[in-house]
């Protein structure tokens, strides 16, 4: 059996792999991954409409109860749900604990250090520690603690409309998965 040795890893390579072989590993061929590859059009288009009616749904709630559902990292969130359905962040253990353990930190720092600018820095840094304690990333949950040391909302209210907001979410996340035909969630727990 021969082999072809491997490309220096020194010089550019600018051809790209075809189409049907699998991207190789960065380092056996001194290449660098590619961008991923574009979505077919309907599973964009179903993704893309599953994310609006998410977040519409969340404004239709919130404006029911006559509160904000919709903060930006929801919106980041349900990103992750609709268009990456597959990696560990969008999962549900991820997106509705990640959330919660990081309005928590960010309470905890609220707590030591009121609200404010360096605290909020410390709550979105701990936020991340404390996710990967409990095995639940969501980098959009860092914002979360972030909010929670600027603002200072109503402990139990903003704890109990982030549940309803991140389950929400996880609810549509598991519709668009459906209409798309890919898989979510790959596990719950």
């Amino acid at each position: 059996m021969t082999t072809t040795p491997a490309p220096d890893a020194t010089l550019p390579t600018t051809g790209a792999a075809p189409a049907s072989a699998p991207n190789p590993a960065p380092a056996a061929t001194g290449t660098r991954p590619g961008p991923p590859p574009r979505p077919r059009p309907r599973i964009l288009l179903l993704s893309t409409a599953g994310s609006v009616a998410a977040l519409l749904l969340l404004v239709a709630v919130g404006t029911a109860l006559d509160q904000p559902l919709l903060i930006p990292p929801l919106a980041a969130s349900m990103a992750l749900v609709a268009g990456a359905p597959d990696l560990p962040l969008s999962q549900p253990r991820s997106v509705v604990g990640g959330q919660l353990l990081s309005a928590l930190t960010g309470f905890a720092v609220l707590a030591v250090a009121g609200p404010g600018l360096w605290g909020a820095a410390v709550a979105g840094g701990l936020a991340l520690g404390v996710m990967m304690t409990a095995r639940t990333p969501h980098s959009p949950a860092a914002a979360t603690a972030v909010i929670v040391a600027l603002q200072s909302p109503p402990f139990w209210l903003f704890l109990g409309l982030l549940a309803l907001a991140s389950a929400l979410l996880v609810a549509v996340g598991l519709g668009a998965a459906r209409a798309t035909g890919r898989t979510y969630p790959a596990y719950w727990f």
